[in-house]
């Protein structure tokens, strides 16, 4: 009949309440928050790098936000954390990269005599921005600088401190961080309006006809008296 109990064969000890299933496996332990696992693929802050460039690139500073980036990335929150820091980390981080080929600028300013110094800085910055793959992400920065203080500062700070006092040092005369700055904002001036407000005909114009417009100028903050 349903709901008799079958019998127990004699011997048998009854089995024991709420005891757990042989086969249920044991569960596994929790993940950290924060902390990526050993087997993190190697390539995941790269990807968070990148994906960090695009959202701000996208959205500008004030509108990308760290779950944002996590998201593009495929990672969470907590590991863009982990790697950076604060949204301001991961935008500095961001600069550096994108910055990582026109850090070169000084080697350019030293290699040659002083008197093409203005030439060879603003061809080779210019050569940068001119560059379809290096130029993306300085214009992603660029424009997010221009938009807010905060990421403004972050740009200030690395080309004061890792571009333009390198290209002073190389320079060897009075008020040279002067020198050195007033070169810049006439070379980052003309790539702002060419590459980022793309302002006609200097948008569309050859590059040799700038750089042999603006090297002059250049070689004057450089190296006049």
């Amino acid at each position: 009949m349903t709901g008799t109990p079958r019998p127990r064969t004699p011997g048998t000890p009854p089995p024991a309440a709420n005891a757990p299933s042989p086969a249920e496996p044991p569960e596994p332990p929790a993940r950290r928050r924060g902390r990526p696992p050993r087997t993190e693929s190697a390539g995941t802050r790269d990807r968070i790098l990148t994906a960090a460039r695009e959202e701000f690139s996208a959205r500008g500073y004030e509108k990308t936000s760290v779950r944002g980036i996590a998201k593009a990335a495929g990672v969470d929150s907590a590991l863009v954390h982990h790697y950076f820091g604060t949204k301001e980390q991961v935008f500095e981080a961001a600069v550096e990269v994108a910055f990582a080929p026109a850090m070169n600028a000084p080697n350019a300013v030293a290699d040659g005599p002083v008197e093409g110094v203005g030439e060879r800085l603003t061809r080779f910055v210019l050569g940068v921005w001119d560059n379809p793959a290096t130029r993306a992400p300085l214009v992603a920065i660029l424009r997010s600088a221009v938009t807010n203080e905060t990421a403004a500062a972050v740009f200030r700070r690395l080309v004061a401190t890792q571009l333009m006092r390198r290209v002073a040092a190389q320079l060897h005369l009075p008020d040279a961080e002067l020198r050195a700055e007033l070169a810049a904002a006439q070379i980052v001036g003309t790539a702002l309006m060419r590459y980022v407000i793309k302002l006609e005909p200097l948008a569309s114009a050859d590059l040799e006809q700038i750089i042999a417009r603006v090297a002059p100028v250049v070689q004057g903050h450089l190296t006049a008296p």
